[in-house]
């Protein structure tokens, strides 16, 4: 008889546990709308205004829009996350998790590797790219309008909606899907990580009890510094697609190009405006959010209460 440790029973997934993912998925998007959006304004701005735009810096570009704008200008744009980062996280994350339970062959005892949990949200990071892809451009549109009253282009969500619509077609609202995908596909980075700082935090102890941290405490901590992982590898793409899908016109640099173009026109640093709010805003959102995320889901799967 062999002395290893025998292989936890199999346990397969139910429906239960499969659907577990999106409900839990919503209250994560609400939670990172309520954390993050303010920062997110401020990183949008930096962005695309670039070098030579009208803000020195992060600090520079909150104070001015609070001062010229009024603090609810931090929050421009934050209907449509409202609606789509709900809809975002409930399929990245409910996706997540069955792409998880179908690597793991419906058992959810198997262990899947650091590899396997990149993969699963590397599927995740495409499969959401779909509701990304429109979501971010309307709210991008909407945050880079700094005009109120009668000058704005834009009264809202829906107008931005029907004008990509009316200017580019049916397909309006996903001319940015292919900068979406390779964005997304850092997802790879996010996931995997996640896992390794997750087993990694649950090797330390706690100073009095010597016991391992709470999994409450794990999942905070491993999903902000995944994040930081996450956004520190994405930046420069994501600055890349953020410049191609609020262009006026959108075919006038294409996306594969747009690379050649932030680089000549501002150089390496270039592709990391706005860096510094996004790498802040990116510990406490995605912490709070993946850590409301992994609670939601245990109690939604009957695992634990509230």
């Amino acid at each position: 008889m062999s002395g290893g440790v025998a292989p936890a029973p199999a346990q397969m997934a139910t429906t239960r546990d499969r659907m577990a993912g999106f409900g839990a998925g919503l209250a994560s998007g609400a939670t990172k709308l309520l954390v993050g959006h303010p920062f997110d304004t401020v990183k949008i701005r930096c962005q695309i205004e670039g070098g030579h735009g009208r803000f020195r810096g992060p600090l520079d570009c909150l104070a001015s829009t609070v001062r010229n704008e009024g603090a609810r200008a931090l929050y421009k744009g934050a209907s449509i996350p409202l609606v789509g980062w709900a809809a975002m996280d409930a399929v990245q994350l409910g996706s997540l998790s069955n792409y998880r339970l179908l690597l793991q062959g419906g058992n959810k005892n198997h262990e899947l590797s650091h590899f396997q949990h990149g993969l699963a949200g590397l599927g995740a990071g495409w499969t959401v790219a779909m509701v990304a892809s429109p979501v971010e451009i309307i709210k991008m549109r909407l945050q880079m309008q700094y005009a109120g009253g009668a000058a704005r282009q834009y009264r809202g969500p829906a107008d931005v909606a029907r004008h990509l619509i009316r200017t580019y077609g049916a397909f309006g609202l996903w001319h940015g899907l292919p900068a979406t995908l390779a964005q997304r596909s850092f997802f790879f980075f996010l996931w995997g990580s996640y896992d390794v700082y997750s087993k990694w935090l649950r090797t330390l102890h706690m100073p009095r009890s010597g016991r391992p941290p709470p999994e409450k405490l794990v999942n905070f901590m491993a999903g902000g510094m995944a994040a930081n992982t996450f956004w520190t590898l994405c930046y420069p793409v994501d600055v890349v697609k953020n410049r191609y899908m609020t262009q006026p016109d959108p075919s006038a640099i294409p996306f594969r190009r747009m690379f050649a173009h932030v680089f000549r026109t501002e150089g390496l640093s270039g592709f990391f405006r706005g860096f510094v709010p996004s790498f802040i805003r990116s510990f406490p959102t995605n912490a709070s959010a993946i850590f409301v995320w992994e609670s939601t889901v245990r109690v939604l799967r009957g695992e634990s209460r509230v």
